[in-house]
């Protein structure tokens, strides 16, 4: 089942954390562009973030993810002491396939997920026809596409990649 998590970090070395969590992740199949953006909501004072979307193709249950969610934000040292205030990590599930969720602590598609451009932008590069041009425009929040390439992170070495990141079949 294809799967959409969003990554984000604006401490410490946000680059390095982003990578890793690509690299630790299992059937990535896409990696977007990274984008720089300032925080939208939460406490005053942050730094901007690091943001980008990840393509799985995996067979985790929407728990299951979120579980490891919270493995990579933890490997990143990441500590939850206010709401949206800075972090090392963030991971979201944002879709799972066409699977609805409605709990408590995970809510899948993402909540905000339409408002927020600094999911939407990346979200369209890895799939365009998913997210409209118009939707991303109307989100609220200023993004800047950056040169960082996180597609490398979690590519088998000696598989090339597509245009987006996603890694090709040698057997076509």
């Amino acid at each position: 089942m294809r799967v959409y998590l969003a990554l984000g970090s604006n401490l410490g070395d946000r680059a390095a954390h982003l990578q890793r969590a690509v690299a630790d992740l299992d059937g990535v199949v896409g990696v977007s562009p990274v984008y720089e953006t300032e925080p939208v909501g939460g406490p005053a004072g942050q730094g901007a973030y690091l943001n980008a979307v990840v393509a799985l193709e995996t067979v985790l249950t929407p728990r299951d993810l979120l579980g490891e969610c919270r493995r990579l934000e933890a490997v990143a040292g990441r500590v939850r002491a206010e709401r949206w205030g800075a972090r090392t990590l963030d991971v979201d599930v944002l879709l799972v396939g066409d699977l609805r969720v409605d709990e408590p602590d995970l809510v899948v598609p993402h909540p905000r997920l339409w408002e927020r451009r600094f999911v939407l932008a990346p979200l369209r590069d890895l799939d365009p026809d998913l997210v409209p041009s118009a939707a991303v425009g109307a989100a609220a929040g200023k993004v800047t596409r950056t040169t960082i390439d996180l597609a490398a992170a979690g590519r088998t070495p000696g598989r090339p990649a597509d245009q987006r990141g996603r890694p090709t079949d040698p057997r076509r």
